[in-house]
């Protein structure tokens, strides 16, 4: 039985490291609403496909330019 080990949200720690962001850099994208995110009780979370999103939009803005 194979188990899927891929996080359902990231903390906005994780993200800083999978992205090489500092944490602030992170909180700073979350309340400017370039990376979305979810409040879950006091902590905030970033779903997967969340960070996928602002990885292509990132990439799409340096084509563009």
């Amino acid at each position: 039985m194979s188990r899927d080990l891929t996080p359902r949200r990231y903390s906005p720690a994780e993200v800083a490291a999978l992205l090489g962001f500092g944490i602030s850099k992170v909180k700073v994208k979350i309340a400017t609403g370039e990376l979305r995110s979810i409040k879950d009780g006091k902590y905030r979370r970033i779903l997967p496909e969340w960070v996928d999103d602002y990885i292509r939009e990132q990439v799409e803005r340096q084509e563009a330019a």
